[in-house]
């Protein structure tokens, strides 16, 4: 099956991997054929998941599922501060990088698409980035009455909606509702900035996840799957 694509370089990937990766999109003229696939190591491809006659396509062209995607969104109605959730500070960037790089162990920056421990080392880079505000606008960290880390969610603004970027809670801290302090905490972050809607996303495999969205009073609103191909080299 013929499909027409954009190909678009992915740079900070392709730099922080070691490897030549760009994205598949739809909405391009370039036909996807060996000669368009040839100069990169890892394309990869976000289709929705109504779209079955791309998923088809893909994998007429040796694309491979790699995970489902489902994206969510709140509305932010009335909200207040959360007791425990504080700004993180760059002082706190260590236990945060650590407690990041054991929470995404298993995302779709895993092996073998990308070298073994690439999926921590990226999760532990994408917090450092938020509490410094150069990727995520910034980073809440939930905490104990000893001042001990519990779980963390980072926050951006985009398009005129908050989105969290990341969140967890530490395995230690499991069962105690922080996670819903800190999704309490991301539509505060909103509603302080006059944002309407909450938007995050996640694994379909991630079931707690989902859980604690549904249960925040998150909505559904699309699935997607991604899908990789290898170049003829390994990675």
């Amino acid at each position: 099956m013929s499909i027409h694509v954009n190909i678009n370089p992915l740079p900070w990937e392709s730099d922080f991997f070691g490897l030549c990766t760009a994205r598949v999109g739809f909405e391009g003229t370039q036909p996807l054929d060996t000669e368009a696939m040839r100069p990169w190591a890892l394309l990869q491809a976000k289709v929705p998941s109504e779209r079955v006659e791309i998923i088809d396509a893909l994998s007429e062209h040796g694309f491979q599922l790699v995970e489902g995607e489902a994206d969510l969104s709140l509305n932010i109605k009335r909200t207040e501060r959360q007791t425990g959730v504080r700004i993180a500070r760059e002082a706190q960037i260590p236990a945060l990088r650590a407690a990041a790089a054991q929470a995404f162990t298993r995302s779709r920056f895993r092996a073998p698409w990308f070298p073994s421990g690439a999926s921590s080392d990226f999760y532990a880079q994408w917090i450092e980035n938020a509490v410094r505000g150069t990727f995520d606008d910034q980073c809440l960290i939930a905490v104990d009455d000893a001042g001990t880390l519990q779980g963390f969610v980072s926050l951006r603004e985009t398009d005129g909606d908050a989105r969290i970027g990341l969140l967890a809670v530490l395995p230690q801290s499991q069962g105690n509702g922080v996670g819903q302090r800190l999704m309490l905490a991301a539509a505060d972050w909103g509603r302080v900035r006059q944002l309407n809607r909450l938007r995050v996303a996640t694994q379909l495999s991630n079931l707690a996840a989902m859980r604690l969205y549904l249960r925040s009073g998150a909505r559904l609103e699309s699935t997607a799957y991604w899908f990789y191909r290898k170049g003829d080299d390994s990675i």
